[in-house]
């Protein structure tokens, strides 16, 4: 997959006619083929709809994040779930649940120091480049 889903997903997030099974077919695909290249631009995606106080693309980028990103989008997933838009968060919850059952150890490492960190506002700070 590549920025011409995302930009197409984008279309059909922003227009309210869109069909929610395509919508939804779409964001699996990317989530499915989806490279980590991808994950800057779907990471800010997701954070837009945040600002725009946007549940139904908070929830369907979170899952396309999860898919491209796996367990090392956790912090990324929980500062996103802890803006309160009034939704149910059910599908950004079930895809936290299941990366961290999916590696307890590491996602645990990963969230670990979010239980310590007062600031959970949004956009999530970046950890330090590692030079790689």
């Amino acid at each position: 997959m590549t920025d011409d889903g995302i930009t197409r997903l984008l279309a059909m997030l922003d227009d309210l006619d869109a069909d929610v099974d395509a919508t939804i077919d779409l964001a699996d695909e990317i989530a499915a083929t989806g490279g980590p290249e991808l994950l800057p631009r779907l990471e800010a995606e997701l954070g837009r709809a945040v600002e725009e106080r946007n549940g139904y693309a908070r929830e369907l980028l979170g899952g396309v994040v999860a898919g491209v990103g796996g367990t090392g989008s956790l912090p990324v997933l929980v500062r996103a779930s802890a803006v309160d838009l009034g939704d149910d968060q059910d599908g950004l919850a079930a895809e936290i649940v299941d990366l961290v059952q999916a590696d307890p150890k590491r996602a645990e490492g990963l969230l670990r120091p979010l239980t310590e960190d007062d600031d959970t506002s949004w956009p999530p700070p970046r950890p330090p480049s590692s030079g790689r």
